[in-house]
C-alpha cells in the first residue's frame, strides 16, 4: 500500500538527518550508547524477501551443473545405442521389433534396474492416459485398444567369446517398464539388453504416430531407455500426450522392413540405396545433393504408371545409421513422392502423396530454408538430412523427421514444416525434458520461428511483426486471467491452455528480453552460447536462467521470477503528472506507476505544443526501490507538455492501457 503524503516526507525528512543523527549518537559516552533501555529491545525478526527482484531461488551449483550455468567439469549423463529391427505387417496392421541396446552407466552411481518407456501401453484398457483425456481428443485413442507385447526381455552377459543370454525379471507400471539387470551395472561399465515385441499400429496414435490408409507414421514404437540424471535420478514421469520426450544420446541402426512397393522415410543416413532404389532415382538424389532448387526423385507420373519402385514382390528391406540422436523413427506409403534438394551438403526431403501435392510440392525447400535459417543465425544443424513427412500427424517432431498434415496454402504448410524443424534444434540438439519443461523445447521453437517465418514469407509480416502479435494474445489471455505459469509441468497445464502457456507465452518471454531488457548483441550471443554449452546434452531452467544472465551480463531475477516462474501481470500507469511554469520554463514532475507486481522496462513519449516529441526509456531496474512507483523531474524551454503516454507502440504487455495516458492522446498517424 502507498504511503500517505505527509508519512512519506516524514520519512524522507529523518533519512535526510540521518547522518547527523548517526554522528552524534556515535559521540555520546559508552554507557549512554549501551544503556538499559536500549539493550533490553528484542532483536528485529527476519522477514523474508518477498520483493519481485529477490534473488531466485536455483538449485545450487555444483561439480556437475556450474553457477555460470555452464555443465561443471564431472558433468555426466549415460549413453544409449540400439540396433533396431522393425518389420510392416499391412495385412494385420501390426509392427514387430526387435531390438540390441547397449546402455553405458556414465554416472558416478551402480544401478541395480533400468527403466524403459513403453508408451504404446498409453492405448491399453484402463491406462492413465484413457482416464485423463477424452478419447476423442487430440491426445486420446480414438476408441483404440492396443498396447506391446512383449515377448522377451534379456540380458546378454559373459565374456564376448562366450555370450549368456539371461531373462530378466520386468514390472509394467502404466508407460514405463523397470528391468532388474542380472547383475550391477558399475560406473564406467556397459549392459547389453536384448527385447522382442510386437504391438498393433493405432489409426490416431495420440497425434504422435499413426496410419491412414495405406500410410504408415511410426514413432514411440520400441521401448527406449529413461534418462537417469544428476537432478531427478530416474526420469519417470508417465507419458500423458501433452508432456512429449526425454532420452538420452547415442548411435542408431535401423532396419526397416516393409512390402516391396513401399518407399520409407527414416532418421539416419540411408545404407543400402542400391537395394532399394532405382539407378534413376540414386541419380537424381545425387543432383539433388548439388542443387539448391528442387529435384523430384519420385513423380506422381512414375507413381501412377508403376515404375516408381522395383518391379519384385515380397518384402523389402531399407537400412538407416544415426550418430548422437536421441531417437529413431520412420514412415512408409506405396504412394509417396519425394522431392530433395540441399544446402551445404545437408539434403532437405519432402515425402507426400499425389493428393497433397497442391502446396506440397514447395516442402522440401521450405525445408531447406529452414535449416539454412537456424543453422546461420543459432548453431549449425548436424545431420545429413531433414525430412518432411505427410500424413495424419498434424506436427510432430523427431530426429531428422517433421511429420505434418496438408495444410491450407503454403504459409499455414511453412508455419508448421518451419516449427516442427526448429524442433531440430530444441529438443533433439539441446536434450532438455520436454516431459517437465516442456517451454524449454516448445516455447524456445516458437521463438526462433518468428525469424524463419519473417524471412520467408516477409509479405505476411517481418519478424517483429510476428512477434507483436504473439505478444496480444498474451495480454488478452491475461486480461481475461486465464494464464498461468510458465515452469510447470506440460499435464498441469489445462489442454485448452497448453499453446498459450508451454508455445507463445515463452516466447513473448523470450522476445521482450531480447528487444527491451538485453538488446539484440547481448541476447544472441547469450543465446547461442546456451545452444552450444548444452547441445547433445541435457540442461534445466535453472542452466538456462545463469547461462543468459552470465553471458550478457545482467542480473535476470526480476524477469524469471515474473515471466516464468510466477504468474506476475503487467499494468504500467502515468500516476501524476506536475507542472509549474515560470516565464517560458516548465518544471515537470512525472510520477509513473505499476499497478501489478511484474516489471518491465518504461517506454513513454511525450508529446509537446509545437508538434515535437521525445522518447523516454528506463531500464525495469529503476523499480527495484519502489515497485510501486518513479518518478523524473524535466525542465521544458520554450515548449507546453501537451500529452504522456506509456509504451505507445505496443511493445510490451500491459493488462490495462486506459491509465496509460495523462492530457490529450495525439492522433495515430
Amino acid at each position: 500500500m502507498r504511503l500517505p503524503a505527509r508519512t512519506s516526507l516524514a520519512l524522507a525528512a529523518l533519512v535526510a538527518s540521518a547522518p547527523a543523527v548517526i554522528g552524534s549518537f556515535a559521540a555520546l559516552p559508552l554507557s549512554a550508547q549501551a544503556s538499559p533501555r536500549l539493550a533490553a529491545r528484542p532483536a528485529p525478526r527476519a522477514v523474508a524477501d518477498t520483493s519481485i527482484f529477490a534473488p531466485l531461488s536455483l538449485p545450487a551449483p555444483n561439480e556437475y551443473r556450474g553457477a555460470s550455468g555452464a555443465p561443471g567439469p564431472r558433468y555426466w549423463q549415460n549413453r544409449a545405442d540400439y540396433v533396431l529391427r522393425a518389420t510392416l505387417d499391412t495385412a494385420a496392421q501390426t509392427v514387430e521389433g526387435a531390438l540390441t541396446l547397449r546402455y553405458t552407466n556414465r554416472s558416478p552411481d551402480t544401478l541395480r534396474f533400468v527403466w524403459l518407456h513403453t508408451e504404446q501401453n498409453a492405448f491399453r484398457s484402463g491406462s492413465l492416459n484413457t482416464l485423463v483425456f477424452e478419447e476423442d481428443g487430440r491426445f486420446g485413442g480414438g476408441g483404440f485398444r492396443g498396447g506391446y507385447t512383449i515377448a522377451t526381455v534379456q540380458q546378454v552377459v559373459g565374456t564376448p567369446g562366450a555370450p549368456r543370454r539371461v531373462d530378466l525379471a520386468r514390472r509394467d507400471q502404466e508407460t514405463l517398464m523397470a528391468v532388474d539387470l542380472a547383475e550391477p551395472l558399475a560406473p564406467g561399465r556397459t549392459a547389453t539388453l536384448e527385447l522382442a515385441w510386437r504391438f498393433r499400429v493405432p489409426e490416431h496414435g495420440a497425434d504422435r504416430m499413426g496410419r491412414d490408409g495405406a500410410l504408415y507414421e511410426i514413432a514411440q514404437w520400441y521401448p527406449r531407455v529413461a534418462v537417469y540424471d544428476d537432478v531427478r535420478g530416474w526420469n519417470i514421469e508417465p507419458y500423458l500426450g501433452q508432456g512429449e520426450f526425454y532420452l538420452d544420446y547415442g548411435d542408431i541402426d535401423l532396419a526397416v522392413t516393409v512390402p516391396a512397393g513401399y518407399i520409407v522415410a527414416a532418421t539416419g543416413a540411408l545404407q543400402n540405396a542400391a537395394e532399394v532404389l532405382t539407378v534413376v532415382q540414386r541419380a537424381r538424389l545425387a543432383a539433388a545433393a548439388r542443387s539448391d532448387t528442387v529435384v523430384r526423385v519420385i513423380t506422381a507420373e512414375e507413381l501412377e504408371r508403376g515404375t516408381a519402385r522395383p518391379r519384385q514382390a515380397g518384402m523389402l528391406t531399407w537400412r538407416f545409421r544415426a550418430k548422437n540422436v536421441r531417437d529413431a523413427v520412420w514412415a512408409a506409403s506405396p504412394d509417396y513422392q519425394w522431392d530433395a534438394t540441399s544446402w551445404k551438403g545437408i539434403m532437405a526431403y519432402a515425402y507426400y502423396r499425389p493428393s497433397a501435392a497442391a502446396h506440397w510440392h514447395d516442402a522440401a525447400d521450405q525445408s531447406r530454408m529452414s535449416i539454412m535459417e537456424y543453422s546461420e543465425r543459432w548453431f549449425p544443424y548436424p545431420w545429413p538430412h531433414i525430412s518432411a513427412v505427410e500424413g495424419p500427424i498434424s506436427g510432430m517432431e523427431y530426429p531428422m523427421i517433421a511429420m505434418e498434415n496438408r495444410s491450407a496454402d503454403v504459409y499455414d504448410l511453412f508455419n508448421v514444416v518451419t516449427h516442427e524443424i526448429g524442433h531440430m534444434w530444441f529438443p533433439m540438439i539441446v536434450g532438455s525434458n520436454e516431459r517437465q519443461y516442456m517451454w524449454q523445447d516448445e516455447g524456445f521453437n516458437t521463438f526462433i520461428n518468428t525469424f524463419a517465418e519473417g524471412r520467408r514469407y516477409p509479405e505476411r509480416g517481418d519478424q517483429m511483426a510476428r512477434a507483436a502479435e504473439e505478444r496480444r494474445l498474451v495480454e488478452q489471455v491475461m486480461m481475461a486471467s486465464m494464464d498461468g505459469p510458465v515452469d510447470i509441468p506440460p499435464d498441469r497445464i489445462a489442454p485448452d491452455m497448453l499453446g498459450v502457456t508451454a508455445y507463445v507465452k515463452p516466447s513473448v518471454g523470450l522476445q521482450l528480453l531480447r528487444q527491451e531488457v538485453l538488446g539484440e548483441a547481448a541476447f544472441d550471443a547469450a543465446f547461442k552460447a546456451y545452444t552450444a554449452r548444452w547441445a547433445y546434452r541435457h540442461p534445466t531452467p535453472a542452466d538456462f536462467y545463469r547461462t543468459m544472465e552470465n553471458v550478457a551480463g545482467r542480473r535476470l531475477d526480476w524477469f524469471w521470477r515474473g515471466w516464468f516462474v510466477e504468474n506476475a501481470r503487467f499494468d504500467q500507469a502515468v500516476d501524476s503528472v506536475a507542472v509549474e511554469t515560470r516565464g517560458d520554463t516548465a518544471a515537470v514532475t512525472i510520477a509513473f506507476g505499476n499497478r501489478e507486481r511484474g516489471v518491465l522496462p518504461i517506454r513513454a513519449r511525450l508529446t509537446f505544443s509545437d508538434g515535437t516529441t521525445q522518447e523516454l526509456r528506463y531500464p525495469a531496474e529503476v523499480w527495484s526501490t519502489n515497485s510501486r512507483r518513479y518518478e523524473r523531474q524535466f525542465r521544458f524551454v520554450g515548449k507546453r507538455l501537451m500529452s504522456v503516454e506509456l509504451d505507445p507502440d505496443h511493445r510490451l504487455v500491459d493488462v490495462d492501457r486506459r491509465n496509460n495516458v495523462w492530457g490529450q492522446r495525439p492522433p495515430r498517424s
